[in-house]
């Protein structure tokens, strides 16, 4: 079964990176904050850590407030760095562990938080500033896994202090309930004290950062009381993104000791590390994650949309739903093969799309919603699709409707 074996808590400011990338290690002004990620790496390596599981928040680089959600689960098989605006890090992709994502997704679902999920989106510092110091300099020869979770506190309403220790009492048993033999550890990034907006740009108040870091070890309920405003008060207005620290907490048991702790304010943000151990070893949690969908395998001719299948055929699926685009429509009518090609689809994908084979489309797993996309774009009726994927002609189907009638989702 998956262990929780502990927490780890570290800050993620780009200037973290800038210092890794720039070799500041044996910089005096920089040394404090390779000191404080070595313990974290050591730690990391010597409790053969098989999974991070990553909390972080974007910077408005790969989610945007055209669709910002409170908790967002990465389902994906690696993640790259994104480029904010002078080009992306060169470091190797990180590697994710999908079961467990999945294993995730379906638990705090069943559990009643309904998240959402990413794939193909490159993360920021939020995610690789941090990362990048826990793990071996040469980051490739790292045999771990990665989970990221990215939270919506840039916009406010913004998940509570309490939503998120409460997010972390349901991770935890999502994680004590996967099969797997693995060692799990709890990373939240974020903070400390710090503000980088308005004419109050600059606050920091490290003894605030101290007295959070000793209530996140010894009464992380004390926590949870505090609203957004407080948290802004006594420790900046992006400071306050320190409330994503208590989903690592809220995964922790009670029985645990802090074996490092670290922090060093050089400029803007009060830079630091914590790691919390379990005295314990978990025990293993009897949870269900997949009993919303127990007995749809029956239904003949049904093929549930799930995170996996999403997976599997998001190529295609972003193929299809790109004819929203007038110039991609066009393509796709009139030089259908070079498109298909740059969006890189396999050889079978190719033929599915061309062959206009509807129900071989959908058992391959592209949505209907694409589907009647491609149809309009062709021309075809949405009861066209119907009556192919049922294998009848028009009039048989429409013969088993109380009014035959033709439409589809084209405006023309």
């Amino acid at each position: 079964m998956a262990r929780i074996i502990g927490g780890i808590g570290a800050s993620h400011s780009p200037t973290i990176a800038f210092a890794k990338d720039t070799n500041k290690q044996n910089d005096p002004a920089w040394s404090p904050i390779f000191e404080g990620f070595d313990k974290v790496k050591d730690w990391v390596a010597a409790k053969e850590v098989d999974v991070l599981f990553f909390i972080f928040n974007d910077h408005v680089t790969s989610f945007f407030f055209d669709h910002y959600s409170p908790f967002v689960l990465g389902i994906d098989d690696q993640y790259v760095t994104a480029d904010e605006g002078g080009g992306a890090r060169e470091f190797p992709p990180a590697k994710a562990h999908q079961a467990l994502s999945r294993h995730i997704a379906h638990s705090l679902a069943a559990q009643e938080f309904d998240i959402s999920t990413f794939q193909k989106k490159p993360l920021d510092h939020g995610f690789f500033s941090p990362f990048s110091m826990m793990i071996p300099h040469d980051a490739a020869s790292w045999k771990g896994r990665v989970i990221p979770l990215q939270v919506g506190v840039l916009q406010f309403p913004a998940p509570t202090a309490k939503r998120c220790f409460n997010f972390g009492q349901a991770l935890r048993k999502a994680i004590l309930s996967f099969p797997e033999d693995l060692n799990v550890a709890i990373v939240a990034t974020g903070g400390l004290s710090h503000q980088v907006h308005g004419e109050r740009c600059g606050f920091n108040d490290e003894q605030w950062d101290a007295e959070f870091l000793e209530l996140l070890e010894t009464d992380p309920n004390e926590l949870t009381k505090l609203t957004h405003a407080q948290y802004a008060t006594k420790g900046g207005m992006e400071g306050a993104e320190v409330i994503m620290w208590l989903i690592m907490r809220g995964a922790l048991s009670n029985d645990l000791t802090c074996v490092h702790k670290s922090s060093y304010c050089p400029s803007m943000t009060n830079i630091a590390t914590v790691i919390f151990e379990e005295n314990t070893p978990s025990e293993s949690v009897q949870h269900d994650p997949y009993e919303q969908l127990h007995g749809v395998e029956k239904l003949q001719g049904t093929y549930p949309f799930t995170i996996e299948t999403s997976h599997k055929a998001y190529r295609l699926n972003a193929f299809l739903r790109q004819l929203i685009d007038p110039d991609h429509r066009d393509r796709f009518v009139n030089d259908q093969q070079a498109l298909m090609e740059e969006f890189a689809l396999t050889d079978i994908e190719k033929q599915l799309v061309a062959g206009r084979q509807w129900i071989e489309l959908i058992r391959y797993g592209v949505i209907f919603f694409c589907l009647e996309k491609m149809a309009a774009v062709l021309g075809q009726s949405n009861p066209e699709v119907y009556a192919a994927m049922r294998g009848e002609t028009m009039e048989e189907f429409q013969a088993s409707r109380k009014v035959s009638m033709t439409y589809s989702v084209s405006a023309k």
